[in-house]
């Protein structure tokens, strides 16, 4: 593999355990791996100037819905609530196959990678006409982002009074099974790897208590963390409590669905028992500040849940409630949201920058990402700061107060994905036109 040495950028955002900002630093990339940080380091490799730049690690996405790129903006959608806007899309969604999901996973993807992104998971959660999880993990490997997809599923149609169609839902063993197959072909557990699996029944509306139970036993004997939505508004929680006699975090406690390997999507409604619940289980969290104020559900008590240790990562969630896919976009509204709450000095921009990287990919369960320390991998993003959006900035390393919304060049496993703004990977026009055409015709 190609060594690079990014050399003199103005400012190096670490995210190591000190939070160390160097300036003037350079990087040294060998075989996919930061080999060193310092000053006036020298390697065989290609040069990657970085001055006029701001350095930080590669963001990390902890929830997305990568098959939605198809339908954003959907007319009768725009102005729901969540169980109306699901109930909008899943016709749509019914109509889509193997190649709906992957030319929209690569669409989304691009667009995470061209916003800083370097690692993200995916949540497929339905598979009508063919589909299979390994149409996004293809689509990743393509693209060149690291790629953590869960296997979801929804089990309970309206029929048994569910959310989704019937013809969306699977038989529970069959999904069990298909979690098995997918978790043997593409689970690497290899330090440093490209595709991890994961388990995800969607959501408490749409699988039954015992596929939660079940999937969560499977989960922990082959090792693969477990994901699903929780507590994303009051039409949520008002469903557990009149189907399950209790609250949401009770509910996931109660199946085993809490601990480190857990992750749980939106969390706006977490009241302090449950707070206190993720915090003493090492529960993860996935915020989605942008999908949240979309879908009008609320403001997630991040402050609350970071003062109480809990781990919160970053996820722009499915383009059909956010409408965008940028992960820089989406760490400045969790910032403004959080001092919109809780008072302007309730969250900086550098923590709102940290729980975009070194949280989301502690949440994740990735040690060896998320920051830019020697022997960790060479997830780096390089931000173009003599533009506009920094003109008059008298701290460019305050990247989400006022810096570029858009990398300018990001290296994954040490593979330059970005360079000067634009995919290397893929021919990016060409996708988007094909996206176009499948958009029209389910339209």
């Amino acid at each position: 593999m190609a060594e690079f040495l990014i050399r003199g950028a103005d400012t190096l955002l670490t995210m190591n355990d000190r939070r160390a900002e160097l300036h003037g630093a350079d990087i040294h990339i060998r075989d996919g791996v930061i080999a060193d940080v310092g000053h006036g380091l020298q390697c065989p490799g290609e040069v990657v100037q970085a001055k006029g730049s701001v350095v930080t690690p590669g963001l990390v996405n902890t929830h997305h819905h990568l098959y939605q790129t198809l339908t954003r903006a959907v007319p009768g959608g725009q102005d729901a609530l969540l169980f109306g806007w699901l109930q909008t899309l899943y016709p749509i969604w019914q109509r889509f196959g193997p190649e709906e999901m992957r030319i929209s996973a690569s669409i989304g993807l691009a667009e995470l990678a061209l916003s800083g992104c370097s690692l993200s998971s995916d949540h497929l959660y339905l598979y009508p006409n063919g589909a299979r999880l390994e149409d996004t993990i293809e689509a990743a490997a393509e693209i060149g982002l690291r790629f953590h997809p869960t296997r979801g599923a929804m089990s309970i149609g309206e029929s048994a009074g569910g959310l989704p169609p019937d013809d969306l839902v699977e038989d529970e063993a069959a999904i069990l099974n298909d979690c098995i197959r997918v978790i043997d072909a593409f689970h690497d557990t290899s330090e440093g790897a490209m595709c991890r699996v994961g388990v995800a029944p969607c959501s408490p509306f749409s699988v039954s208590r015992e596929l939660m139970r079940d999937a969560a036993l499977l989960a922990r004997d082959k090792g693969v963390m477990l994901h699903t939505h929780l507590a994303e508004n009051e039409e949520d929680i008002r469903y557990s409590e009149e189907k399950f006699g209790c609250r949401p975090g009770q509910y996931a406690e109660g199946l085993g669905w809490t601990g480190a390997d857990v992750w749980h999507a939106h969390c706006v409604r977490l009241n302090a028992g449950e707070i206190d619940l993720f915090a003493r289980t090492g529960t993860g969290v996935a915020h989605c500040p942008c999908s949240n104020c979309r879908l009008g559900s609320g403001i997630a008590p991040v402050r609350q849940m970071r003062d109480a240790g809990v781990n919160v990562g970053l996820g722009v969630d499915g383009s059909a409630s956010n409408d965008a896919g940028n992960l820089v976009l989406e760490a400045r509204q969790s910032m403004l949201l959080q001092r919109v709450a809780n008072g302007a000095d309730a969250m900086s921009a550098r923590e709102a920058l940290e729980i975009a990287t070194r949280g989301g990919a502690h949440v994740l369960g990735r040690k060896d990402c998320g920051q830019i320390s020697i022997g960790k991998r060479a997830d780096i993003a390089i931000w173009d700061i003599s533009g506009i959006e920094s003109a008059g900035s008298w701290d460019p390393a305050a990247l989400l107060l006022a810096g570029p919304m858009r990398v300018k060049h990001l290296f994954v496993e040490g593979r330059q994905v970005v360079r000067d703004g634009q995919i290397t990977t893929i021919n990016l026009p060409l996708r988007i036109e094909r996206q176009n055409i499948l958009a029209r015709a389910l339209f």
